[in-house]
């Protein structure tokens, strides 16, 4: 495969860009190589600067959930950019995708909208820590809620991808107040409110993990963090960004049945542009200022653009039986990865929510972060290169999840599993 010209820009931004990327996971440093530089995406597909074609798997890291360029969407955006791009002002669009999102998401009563997920779970920490009274939060281990402060401790994503140290830059004073428990561990999340009884006003979860690799939730999980919540005070943050509408239209809350008491939006929610949000129960989102003393603002929150392809987005979905063909593809897709890698002699495990999947070569049960680092990342790194030989975009980390979309059809997914099939035997050497 001809990848000069992406080595050629990489090259060249490695001198104007930090690592020559403006996201970490982005320069491969996970998997080697040479990052491709893309021209362009249609459906499911993404296009190289070489020319070279590939079926998309990562969609943006999730917003695409419609596929690229979707006409729809183009059509919102680009009638919306005669109008004018941004304005500073209420524009109804605003309440538009509000009421879209209040009446789909079952714990959210109030939303404000921002511009990104690492906006959203910042003020939303934030929030929780104004209506409680309280400092302390509780996140776990492997789970990444964006690169606010607080939140860099034991992070997934890019840190766990890279190898890095929490990060260098942030204060001690800014983490002494986050506790970790392991992702799945009831009774260490237990033992940690009893140890500071009284002082927690939060607990951090993605419902379905995505930053440490894809992890489902065991049964019972989400439950007992609700019910624990309950008993010491606590607030219940749903971290959403990746899940809401994704892995069903009212999120991995509607899936497992638990309400959250503040839920964190990103990716879906702006059909590709950049926004987010962060909602809750009326009594909560009245904290938030002008109507609270809880400040936070943003010059492009609630940006007409983002607005404008979020509203399609959300309404494509609500179309009968979108879902089930979501959940059925990704379905055939993980069993046929599986079996193939199964039929190669090789450890490994795929498992989804809706469109949500991600998978591992590993032999035992991957429930949380520690177990998930155990996986065999260099055979990742092996098959991920062969899959981009054969025309297969996978996210360039073992610690991330991966996603399909309306555009992913039958026949794409059995060129995939092919290709998966062709891949394992050449890995398996």
């Amino acid at each position: 495969m001809n990848t000069q010209r992406s080595a050629a820009l990489f090259a060249q931004a490695q001198q104007i860009l930090p690592g020559g990327v403006n996201s970490p996971v982005r320069a491969y440093r996970g998997v080697g190589g040479v990052p491709r530089f893309i021209s362009h995406g249609e459906g499911a597909y993404l296009y190289d600067v070489d020319q070279n074609r590939y079926i998309d798997y990562v969609l943006s890291w999730g917003p695409l959930i419609l596929g690229h360029a979707h006409p729809g969407i183009v059509e919102a955006i680009s009638d919306q950019a005669r109008r004018g791009t941004s304005f500073g002002a209420p524009t109804e669009l605003e309440s538009t995708l509000a009421e879209l999102v209040i009446d789909a998401v079952p714990s959210i009563e109030m939303v404000r909208f921002v511009s990104s997920g690492t906006e959203a779970t910042m003020s939303a920490l934030r929030l929780a820590r104004a209506y409680t009274g309280r400092e302390k939060i509780i996140k776990f281990a492997g789970c990444y809620h964006g690169h606010a402060d607080a939140f860099l401790v034991q992070a997934g994503s890019g840190v766990a991808t890279l190898g890095l140290p929490d990060s260098p830059g942030v204060l001690g004073s800014a983490t002494a107040t986050t506790l970790t428990a392991p992702f799945n561990d009831l009774d260490a999340v237990e033992a940690l409110f009893k140890q500071n009884d009284g002082q927690i006003a939060a607990v951090a979860v993605e419902p379905v993990a995505g930053n440490m690799g894809f992890v489902l939730p065991r049964e019972g999980f989400l439950p007992g963090l609700r019910r624990l919540c309950d008993q010491y005070g606590a607030v219940l943050l749903f971290d959403e960004v990746m899940t809401g509408f994704r892995v069903a239209y009212g999120g991995a809350q509607a899936m497992y049945g638990v309400q959250p008491d503040i839920t964190c939006l990103g990716k879906v929610v702006g059909g590709g542009l950049p926004a987010a949000a962060y909602g809750g129960r009326r009594e909560i989102m009245q904290l938030v200022a002008p109507a609270g003393p809880m400040y936070q603002a943003g010059t492009l929150s609630g940006n007409p653009l983002a607005m404008a392809a979020g509203i399609v987005t959300l309404r494509e979905l609500q179309q009968p039986g979108v879902y089930e063909r979501l959940s059925a593809v990704t379905s055939t897709l993980c069993q046929g990865l599986w079996k193939a890698a199964f039929k190669a002699g090789l450890p490994f495990q795929a498992h989804k929510a809706g469109s949500m999947w991600g998978f591992f070569f590993a032999a035992d049960e991957v429930t949380d972060f520690a177990s998930a680092k155990k996986s065999d990342t260099a055979l990742f790194g092996r098959f991920f290169h062969a899959m981009l030989e054969r025309g297969v975009y996978l996210a360039p980390s073992q610690f991330e999840a991966a996603f399909v979309s309306l555009a992913h059809s039958d026949e794409i997914v059995t060129a995939t599993i092919d290709a998966a099939k062709a891949s394992f035997a050449e890995i398996r050497g």
